[in-house]
């Protein structure tokens, strides 16, 4: 640390996922910046108690209650306190902790997200399902606490890095990137084929399963639309994708004297995660450096939203609003789901996504009530249209 720096209190929620895992790296490398007060995980209790131990963790938890037993085991004689289920989540997200770390995957982190947001945390928002299930509510508490809500999306995170906040009527437009994914260039006929392996190999990035497949039908550019709306002060008319597949440039914004500032980096989520870590400063980050000169090519194309309906099916969401976001969100969870379990095709996920917005079309969202209500409404829908497709 430098001379009059802080130690900055730090909690990861989503420690042992790959968001977690990148967290944890920049913090092994940065001992003296930070001190950890609690880390959460789903059921790796193996792997949560190594990292509670080796940061001196105050509190752990794991969402699955059935793993309590083996994560207390785990921890004996620590005196690290331990806690299984929902509400333990929220609770280490509710923990004094300065800066948290919000990479839960799924509607699961909403709970948590708010729990940190609702207490004026600064939130590293790796989380899009939150601002998509119940972007409203969590923007209206993040003004009511004064919660700084930082993205970790590596697009919205470089959208964060150029925007003038100050003064954003300077803005003619946000321009999303997308690397295109491992099915860029396939046809519908060979999407149809589509296994899990081929649907996980992402050919830039490395991510958890959930993200990799919206990562390969395109519906992580359709949340990220979603969530870039309720982030930024620009409307969805004005939000646009590009499809860059080097995944050099991570999003660009438009002025509207014809500048465009964009950010630059390697692809590795250590980069975002840093800047979130450190803000409002900088920190050295581990992560390659850009060598201009090896990159001979950056190139764009438009999306093509006939092979990638999802992107389409978004949009459209996201101009319906209500409580179509959040069921566009639950409904592709299921369906992701269902294709990591071989139970439906590659291209039955947007399909499935689409025919539950239609069945449920009209319903509200302005509650953390009525988002819980119609996202396990959703759920069972999808689930249903995957009974019925099988």
């Amino acid at each position: 640390m430098t001379a009059g720096e802080e130690c900055r209190s730090v909690s990861v929620l989503g420690a042992t996922g790959s968001v977690g895992l990148s967290t944890i790296d920049l913090l092994r490398r940065n001992r003296d910046r930070f001190r950890v007060e609690a880390l959460t995980a789903h059921r790796n209790t193996a792997g949560l108690a190594g990292l509670a131990r080796e940061f001196g963790a105050r509190f752990v938890a794991v969402g699955d209650e059935a793993c309590y037993d083996d994560l207390k085991n785990e921890l004996a004689g620590s005196g690290i306190e331990v806690g299984a289920g929902a509400q333990s989540l929220a609770d280490a997200a509710s923990r004094p902790a300065d800066w948290v770390m919000s990479a839960i995957t799924g509607a699961a982190g909403l709970a948590p997200t708010l729990a940190a947001i609702d207490r004026g945390a600064m939130v590293a928002l790796a989380n899009k399902e939150a601002l998509v299930c119940a972007g409203a509510i969590v923007m209206a508490a993040c003004a009511r606490s004064g919660s700084i809500l930082l993205p970790v999306d590596s697009e919205h995170n470089a959208i964060h890095q150029v925007f003038d906040f100050e003064h954003p009527d300077r803005v003619e437009r946000l321009i999303l990137t997308a690397s295109g994914g491992p099915f860029r260039t396939h046809s519908r006929q060979a999407m149809a084929a589509a296994t899990p392996e081929e649907a996980l190999a992402h050919p830039n990035w490395s991510m958890g399963a959930k993200i990799s497949i919206d990562s390969a039908t395109m519906m992580n550019k359709g949340l990220e639309l979603i969530e870039a709306s309720h982030l930024f002060p620009v409307p969805e008319p004005r939000i646009e994708i590009v499809v860059h597949p080097e995944s050099v440039i991570h999003s660009m914004v438009a002025y509207i004297d014809g500048s465009v500032l964009a950010q630059l980096g390697t692809p590795d989520m250590r980069t975002p995660i840093a800047y979130t870590l450190a803000w409002p400063g900088r920190m050295a980050g581990p992560s390659a450096k850009l060598d201009f000169v090896q990159l001979k090519n950056l190139s764009f194309e438009s999306p093509d939203e006939q092979r990638f309906s999802a992107l389409r099916v978004a949009r459209d969401a996201l101009r319906a609003g209500k409580a179509a976001p959040t069921i566009l969100n639950a409904a592709n969870e299921v369906a992701v789901r269902g294709f990591l379990d071989r139970r439906i095709g590659f291209l039955d996920i947007v399909a499935i996504v689409e025919e539950t917005l239609e069945r449920l079309v009209g319903h509200s969202a302005d509650s953390l009530e009525e988002v819980h209500a119609v996202d396990g409404e959703a759920r069972n829908t999808a689930e249903s249209l995957m009974l019925a497709a099988a």
